[in-house]
């Protein structure tokens, strides 16, 4: 006897029934977007930035209309953080670019038969050879954008 109303409960083997989920994203591509947009949704210069601070102030960048994010660019004279790599920063910046290298990006350092990508970049950045950019978020949204050569470590 089955605790749950009747003995005519199918414990194994039963085939067991599943609704059929609708899709929720459109598969076709928008093709006038990319005709006014050609490089996306991205920036010329936000290709080599690292973003590192608070991630909710660069989220309500992303979203404050009174302002471009252009506009809330500290200038490089006016900066206020400390030029020194935080241990994050070096990691979020080694671990980038050790998927770079292993991914077949140009190495720029003389290689003396290193293999692993992560001792490459570890070298690079001793070197001060990564093209990086690490872009440290202010509270009030506004941001500081640091290269990797600039930083201390």
């Amino acid at each position: 006897m089955s605790d749950y109303e009747g003995d005519d409960v199918d414990v194994g083997g039963g085939e067991e029934y599943f609704e059929e989920e609708e899709e929720i994203y459109d598969p076709e591509v928008n093709v006038e977007d990319d005709e006014n947009n050609p490089n996306g949704n991205f920036d010329e210069d936000q290709d080599n930035v690292v973003p590192s601070g608070d991630p909710a102030a660069a989220a309500s960048a992303a979203k404050a209309s009174e302002k471009s994010l252009r506009d809330k660019k500290i200038p490089d004279e006016e900066r206020t953080t400390t030029p020194y790599m935080t241990k994050y920063e070096r990691a979020r910046i080694l671990g980038t670019r050790a998927l770079q290298i292993s991914m077949s990006a140009p190495v720029l350092v003389d290689l003396e038969g290193e293999t692993d990508p992560l001792q490459i970049a570890i070298k690079e950045l001793r070197e001060k050879k990564i093209p990086l950019i690490v872009r440290r978020y202010m509270p009030d949204g506004y941001y500081e954008d640091w290269t990797c050569e600039e930083l201390l470590q």
